[in-house]
């Protein structure tokens, strides 16, 4: 498909009737967000319930198929989707679906060390920006090549979690014994190579589940596979394994990774626009290596992999210190480069705030307003938060570009009737809104404006400088 298709290329495939059915008003509406990928093209049921659409569906599906795969594995709520990507580049539209991060284990795992794995990956959290950011799910391997000593392994960790997983085995029989126990979660199969294509395949088909083609550095054998795998089983749900490799051949392994983005997108190269998997667990098979370098190995390699595309990431550290570089890494790249990460303006409440307590301004940038928020809290302080609309950008930038106003700051006070909540009619601006002070002391008329810290760390300080508790009304500092 082309990078950014027009809404009425969309309209003519469309049933054109304005039903509604689809949540909007008219098919046009409808075809807008369709490009933009806002919504399933599934909102629209008369396409696949009358037989007299067939044709337009099929098409419709054609153009609308991502550059790159959209493939989906496990079920709700927990299922990830990988792939759907259109462009080489973030900034020309934007990346979709973050790369899910998978923690291994294998069927030679002692219970206890099985059960603690797992419930590190179901327990991991980081807040960052307002976000939870957690890891993805489990990738079993099969370390034994016992068939049934694999599937009971992965019966176990379904039990454990509700988080997707992976089977890892390239013998077909070890596979279609754990697909058995777990087809109903819809796992992700690992590996089709050159040997076993046949019968991976046939599995895949069996029991509905998406599956990896694997060939590590043979580009024209993984093109091959890939393509013989959807003409002779129909089978298009499926991921791509070049090869992961470590040491000096790190920088090899991000030039494929490359290549073959570029060759799904900006060639068009159908057999190869698949979503790419990354293995950089791959590094603790070097034995030699102390633990903690090949952690940070790892920790480059999964970075390294996701800014040069990788859709989907197997690591075997549990450190922290080692997972919190990807994790907040992936934060960083999949965030719309369109939309700046805001958070809506309005007053908040930090703690339990009442009509003594202090009334604080700032943009609706998140990262300032979870900075502001974290430092009210550690300074123990209950407050009133007024964030004004500056369309996602910092303070400083904002009233540099007239998005942080006096005007805004008056509109909101009398919008949530500040006046009656807070009876020492006082505000506390950002110390990169100072020149807005006296222009806001005029528009308020008998309120009193201070100017806070420009960093929020030093709220603290500046309260316990100026605010009296209970009382406050007589100004201890400067205005």
């Amino acid at each position: 498909m082309p990078k950014r298709l027009n809404p009425l290329h969309v309209y003519r495939y469309l049933p054109q009737t304005n039903c509604g059915k689809c949540g909007e008003k008219s098919c046009m509406a409808f075809a807008s967000r369709l490009i933009e990928r806002e919504v399933p093209l599934e909102l629209c049921s008369p396409l696949f319930e009358e037989k007299k659409y067939a044709s337009k569906l099929k098409e419709l599906q054609k153009i609308l198929r991502p550059a790159v795969k959209e493939v989906v594995f496990g079920v709700p709520p927990n299922q990830i989707k990988i792939g759907g990507k259109d462009v080489v580049y973030r900034h020309e539209w934007t990346w979709r679906f973050q790369t899910p991060l998978m923690i291994d284990v294998h069927d030679e795992m002692s219970d206890e060390e099985l059960n603690d794995r797992v419930k590190f990956v179901n327990d991991f959290a980081y807040i960052r920006i307002g976000k939870e950011l957690k890891l993805d799910g489990i990738a079993v391997r099969c370390v034994s090549g016992i068939a049934e000593k694999f599937a009971k392994t992965v019966a176990k960790v379904m039990k454990l979690t509700q988080k997707p997983f992976i089977l890892c085995s390239y013998d077909p029989e070890i596979l279609e014994e754990a697909l058995i126990v777990s087809k109903d979660r819809k796992p992700l199969i690992y590996a089709a190579n050159k040997k076993n294509w046949k019968d991976v395949a046939s599995l895949s088909v069996k029991y509905e589940c998406p599956l990896v083609v694997s060939a590590p550095g043979n580009l024209e054998m993984l093109k091959s596979l890939s393509t013989s795998i959807k003409e002779h089983y129909n089978q298009d749900e499926i991921v791509l394994d070049p090869g992961t490799y470590t040491n000096s051949s790190i920088i090899d392994t991000i030039s494929v990774f490359t290549a073959l983005r570029y060759a799904a997108i900006d060639a068009g190269d159908l057999a190869l626009g698949y979503p790419l998997l990354g293995v950089p667990a791959v590094v603790w098979l070097d034995k030699e290596k102390p633990p903690e370098e090949k952690a940070f190995t790892e920790a480059v390699l999964a970075c390294s992999l996701m800014a040069r595309y990788a859709d989907l990431l197997i690591l075997h550290s549990t450190d922290v210190w080692s997972i919190l570089p990807s994790i907040v890494w992936r934060d960083c790249v999949y965030t719309d480069p369109r939309v700046p990460p805001s958070v809506k303006p309005g007053l908040y409440e930090l703690g339990k705030p009442n009509e003594n307590s202090p009334l604080l301004v700032t943009g609706n940038f998140a990262l300032t307003y979870y900075l502001v928020k974290d430092d009210v809290e550690k300074a123990k302080t209950d407050a009133w938060l007024l964030v004004i609309d500056t369309e996602g950008t910092s303070v400083q930038s904002a009233v540099a570009g007239k998005k942080f106003t006096s005007d805004k700051i008056v509109e909101l006070i009398e919008e949530y009737n500040l006046a009656e909540k807070v009876k020492h009619k006082s505000v506390i601006l950002p110390g990169y809104a100072a020149r807005l002070s006296g222009e806001l002391e005029d528009m308020l008329k008998d309120w009193r404006v201070f100017v806070g810290p420009r960093d929020s760390a030093g709220i603290k300080k500046f309260l316990e400088k100026i605010w009296i508790p209970e009382i406050f009304g007589e100004n201890k500092g400067e205005e």
